[in-house]
């Protein structure tokens, strides 16, 4: 295996365009490809087809460029400091690749990369900040791919804050060389200001940066309340992924994977904090107090549920204790189980003239003497997502029954939602009983009921009554803990 080189051959540059003329040569979809590339920049762009098809034509007016109807000659490229070699013509590629040499113009062909002076990257525009992808030519297809990643990676907002910044360059000239400067700087791509553009307030953040310029007190804490998904890393959101790639310190619960707790900084603090059935190693009350001194502390902390914090994540208690102590938070939703449930099992939650409406409940909700309202939604039809309703599981199916939910209706069961190692069931409200005691399931379950449930595909799951044993109780099973 050849070793691997560390050296270039073509090195990366930018290259000042605002107000050039960049010359494109070419009629057909090549040439639309470059337009469209620089197009991206403030560069003056011609076009020089003499016959150039209707979408290039249409691109040309939309875009402001200047379209050179004229059959190519060697004068139509003075002035630009770039030239294209986009006409689909070999002979005629090499004849403009050689006009740009002799003029002294970097030129770029393309598909042609022995006429090349310079390749075009794969760009990630978030103007004024630009991250530009070269193979040389080598791989064009990987470079889309690595665009395609980075480009989730960075917050539609960098572009405004990046621009924002330069427009406080000259007053923090005014502070102190060293840290001072440098925590303004960290403070203003990762704090208040940065979370104001993320949020469309621009007025907000550029006080927010005036304020920065003008405190001597410690850095704000911040808390995100972040909602890590079902389990499967790849289901995180994009935003959440960024607050775990800012994050001083997470704190996790038990059931969060490892696998996405490691999506954060390296150097972030972790904090286990439990919340798993059965397991706590912090009450509630000592997560909260935690989430304030850290905020007080000035520290960036993402808060990191299973599922969406808002649905049995306890949220509120964490906000209002936030709310409370002054330390400011947002909140990132995530995909809570049911839907990740319901993606397994290609199950419509909500089916034309079967099922309307949607219920996410805990099995604990039936424990007291009286239905609450959701149990009364179900027998009229509504879908039915159980969270935490393992332990109660025959209580819960037989007052749903005795409600008059039929025995018949539609279950599907799931394991581990959206993970590799996930299990599908499936049967009727009556086929339950067997999972309350099955030993065998020891990840977080999901349950939905109702008759939209029939629509799911069940050609890789268990049927339930396979497991249900002579006598058992009727019994529903439980979703994700928090």
């Amino acid at each position: 295996m050849p070793q691997a080189t560390t050296k270039l051959n073509a090195f990366p540059v930018f290259m000042r365009v605002e107000g050039e003329a960049v010359a494109i040569v070419g009629g057909g979809e090549a040439a639309l490809a470059k337009a469209r590339l620089i197009a991206q920049s403030s560069a003056v762009l011609h076009v020089i087809a003499e016959n150039a098809e209707p979408e290039l034509l249409a691109f040309i007016a939309e875009a402001g460029a200047k379209h050179v109807a004229a059959t190519y000659h060697a004068a139509l490229l003075d002035g630009a400091v770039m030239v294209f070699a986009a006409s689909g013509d070999e002979a005629l590629d090499h004849r403009v690749a050689a006009d740009a040499r002799r003029l002294g113009i970097p030129v770029n062909a393309v598909d042609r990369p022995d006429l090349c002076d310079f390749f075009t990257p794969a760009l990630v525009n978030r103007a004024p900040v630009a991250v530009a992808i070269g193979t040389e030519g080598a791989g064009p297809v990987l470079a889309q791919m690595l665009r395609s990643r980075i480009d989730r990676m960075l917050s539609p907002s960098l572009g405004p804050l990046a621009a924002l910044a330069a427009s406080f360059r000259n007053a923090a000239e005014s502070l102190p060389r060293g840290n001072v400067r440098r925590r303004f700087w960290s403070d203003f791509f990762g704090g208040a200001p940065a979370r104001a553009l993320e949020a469309g307030e621009f007025s907000q953040a550029r006080e927010a940066a005036t304020d920065l310029l003008s405190s001597d007190a410690p850095a704000r804490g911040h808390i995100a309340l972040v909602g890590a998904g079902p389990g499967a890393e790849d289901l995180l959101t994009l935003r959440a992924h960024r607050l775990l790639m800012e994050a001083d310190v997470i704190v996790h619960d038990a059931l969060v994977p490892e696998a996405v707790v490691a999506m954060g900084r390296r150097d972030a603090e972790r904090v286990p904090v439990g919340k798993r059935k059965g397991c706590h190693t912090k009450s509630q009350a000592e997560i909260n107090a935690l989430l304030v001194a850290l905020g007080r502390e000035g520290k960036r902390v993402v808060r990191l549920k299973s599922g969406d914090p808002l649905v049995f994540g306890r949220a509120g208690e964490e906000m209002a204790a936030l709310r409370d102590a002054g330390v400011a938070y947002e909140v990132v939703p995530g995909v809570t189980a049911a839907f990740a449930a319901a993606a397994d099992f290609e199950l419509p939650l909500t089916l034309r003239g079967v099922s309307s409406s949607m219920v996410f409940t805990t099995g604990h909700d039936l424990k007291g003497n009286s239905l609450p309202d959701w149990a009364r939604l179900a027998i009229s039809g509504a879908t039915v997502a159980v969270y935490m309703g393992r332990s109660v599981a025959a209580e819960v199916a037989g007052r749903l029954i005795e409600a008059g939910l039929s025995p018949d209706t539609a279950v599907a069961v799931v394991e581990n939602a959206s993970l590799v190692n996930r299990r599908r069931f499936h049967g009727t409200l009556a086929d339950l009983p067997s999972l309350e005691a099955r030993a065998d399931l020891s990840g977080p379950v999901m349950t939905i009921i109702g008759d939209a449930v029939a629509g799911a595909n069940f050609e890789r799951s268990e049927p339930l009554a396979a497991h249900r044993h002579e006598g058992a109780p009727v019994a529903a099973v439980e979703g994700v803990q928090r």
